[in-house]
């Protein structure tokens, strides 16, 4: 993963203003689970090569990422040469009525050419129905880019709800979530501020993104990840036991 400059917490007259440490996104499973640990230019991944798919991917989207035009949609899916073991391959989705979903999306990565094209390892790709992907999830994702323009940075984790007896696809038997989460931290007016969400993987319609919004500590229950575990405790308890919604604009 890029290395990122990071500043001091610094105080200006009366205000305080808080900075994330470095690699804060990254988080730890509190499940045993098969992982590989896999940093790539615009995110990082905890591969399962049980399940074929993401136990979660983080990265950190700037401002300046996510308003950068410079690369433009690889589209060309394949196998992460980096993961060792069992992987998905292209036609595990063939015909099957799933789409290859992103989970760090194409959209947070045209500020590189290699992001982009690592963004379509399919260690990066889970099977969502369509509706699901290119409706609500989508919506997050486009929202997501709009809180970074605003914020300067979001640090995001995304991925399935690993269970032990998910449905498989294809010949490799990929994994097929039942269900599927995005935790998301960032600073307004110099404070920690942190919202998560569940969805199943199922068309949501037009069920409006914000009635979607939980603490992150939900989200922790349900997959057994601790999120954001290099903040201090006294400042991760807070971030994480509520949302305050007039921090996140829509």
């Amino acid at each position: 993963m890029r290395v990122k400059d990071e500043e001091s917490n610094r105080s200006q007259g009366n205000t305080f203003t808080y900075t994330f440490p470095a690699n804060v996104e990254i988080p730890t499973l509190e499940k045993k689970r098969k992982e590989q640990i896999i940093r790539h230019e615009g995110y990082t991944v905890s591969y399962n090569s049980d399940y074929r798919i993401a136990n979660w991917v983080a990265y950190e989207l700037t401002a300046k990422e996510a308003k950068s035009k410079k690369a433009e949609r690889s589209n060309k899916f394949v196998p992460d040469p980096q993961v060792k073991g069992a992987t998905a391959l292209n036609e595990d989705y063939t015909r099957t009525g799933y789409d290859r979903g992103h989970l760090a999306p194409a959209g947070d990565m045209k500020w590189s050419a290699k992001a982009m094209r690592e963004s379509f390892y399919l260690s990066n790709i889970c099977p969502q129905k369509p509706d699901l992907n290119r409706g609500i999830w989508k919506d997050l994702e486009e929202q997501s880019r709009l809180w970074a323009k605003e914020n300067g940075s979001l640090w995001i984790v995304t991925g399935p709800v690993i269970e032990s007896e998910m449905r498989r696809l294809g010949k490799n038997r990929v994994g097929i979530p039942k269900t599927f989460y995005k935790v998301i931290c960032t600073i307004v007016d110099g404070k920690p501020t942190g919202v998560g969400f569940l969805f199943d993987n199922k068309d949501y319609g037009k069920t409006p993104l914000r009635s979607m919004m939980i603490p992150i500590d939900s989200v922790e229950r349900v997959t057994g990840i601790d999120f954001f575990p290099a903040l201090p405790d006294s400042i991760e308890g807070k971030l994480e036991a509520r949302v305050d919604r007039s921090r996140w604009s829509f």
